[in-house]
């Protein structure tokens, strides 16, 4: 039986490089202040001998974990079933993966979710958490403040007005919504029914506020709630048909409700666009284009929503590392545009 080899240490890629320990620290913890033919030397070294740094003692020096808390605040059958989350998600690893950083996938199914969430956020495990899918009554927010840690939300957020303490990553949801509506009205539709999603939710908010700013006074019984799944579209779809049936156009909040009003349309005999239009929201592939028939909908640009969140943190623990703190604090929102995709459903 072999013995296994030791791990190499900081003194022996210093010893190969020709450099001090402490040059060797620096190049590896990401630090500034060592010229570029010495920082080559030492990362020539860490790739001839196989160093990999202890985190344990890393994180002594820079004050990092190179982990970031990824909370969603939905149950599990949602986050899975739903491939809006699986693009957020992407655009996350992708920008903590350049950067080394871990993810850490968190869910939240009930309050005993969030107290274990609580508890793993106060023991110091991450640098940070990005947050999305938050409701009006989250406790989380509170929770990661109590934690002490920076945080970037996914969604305008519902507090303090959206205020310059707090970072976050937004659509144009209320002016993608006009757009939609817009469009509608532009095909000569007047009945103009709208799905909307959670309304504890503001993207929900915001885009019934788009809706809204359109048709002016539109009759109740041409808004119905939903939740942003394809089950609630379809029961949405139905209670419309029976409350307004000569509607002849259907803004859904996301695409998933969408598809769902899509097959109550086609049960009801309703052709689509000539007697009912339909316009979604996301621009959720393969959904929009597999649709029958294939939906006109507004796109956002999902995957860059994450990569940018997960920007604004890096950069936010970067200026709070950084031993001359020159690293800038960056915008407190983003808020990314909207564009309409025409296609056959309106």
């Amino acid at each position: 039986m072999s013995e296994t080899a030791p791990r190499p240490t900081l003194e022996a890629v210093a010893a190969r490089a020709g450099v001090s320990r402490a040059t060797v620290s620096r190049v590896v913890n990401g630090f500034d202040g060592v010229r570029e033919p010495l920082a080559e030397r030492v990362r020539r070294a860490v790739d001839e001998l196989g160093y990999v740094p202890n985190q344990a003692a890393r994180s002594l020096v820079t004050r990092r974990h190179d982990a970031v808390a990824v909370i969603v605040a939905e149950p599990e059958t949602r986050v899975f079933a739903d491939p809006f989350f699986a693009r957020q998600l992407r655009g996350i690893s992708k920008e903590l993966t350049a950067h080394d950083n871990q993810l850490v996938l968190l869910l939240t199914e009930d309050r005993d979710d969030h107290a274990r969430v609580g508890r793993y956020l106060a023991g110091g495990h991450v640098d940070g958490a990005l947050v999305f899918s938050l409701h009006i009554d989250d406790p989380l927010p509170g929770l990661i403040q109590r934690a002490g840690l920076p945080a970037v939300f996914g969604g305008r957020p519902h507090w303090n007005g959206g205020g310059d303490a707090v970072r976050y990553v937004d659509t144009d949801n209320r002016g993608g919504a006009r757009d939609a509506v817009r469009h509608l009205l532009g095909l000569g539709r007047r009945s103009v029914a709208h799905i909307t999603g959670a309304l504890d939710q503001t993207s929900a908010v915001d885009r019934l506020d788009g809706f809204r700013d359109v048709m002016a006074d539109p009759d109740p019984r041409l808004v119905v709630e939903g939740d942003f799944t394809a089950a609630s579209g379809e029961r949405a779809m139905r209670e419309l048909l029976r409350h307004r049936p000569d509607l002849d156009a259907v803004f859904a909040g996301n695409d998933l409700m969408a598809a769902g009003a899509l097959r109550a349309l086609r049960e009801h005999g309703r052709r689509v666009p000539e007697d009912v239009a339909v316009v979604g929201f996301d621009d959720m592939l393969p959904i929009a284009e597999q649709a029958e028939p294939p939906l006109t909908t507004v796109r956002q640009d999902i995957e860059e929503m994450g990569r940018l969140m997960a920007r604004l943190l890096l950069r936010d623990l970067d200026r709070t590392t950084a031993p001359d703190g020159a690293a800038g604090a960056g915008p407190s929102g983003v808020v990314l545009p909207t564009t309409l995709v025409r296609r056959a459903s309106a």
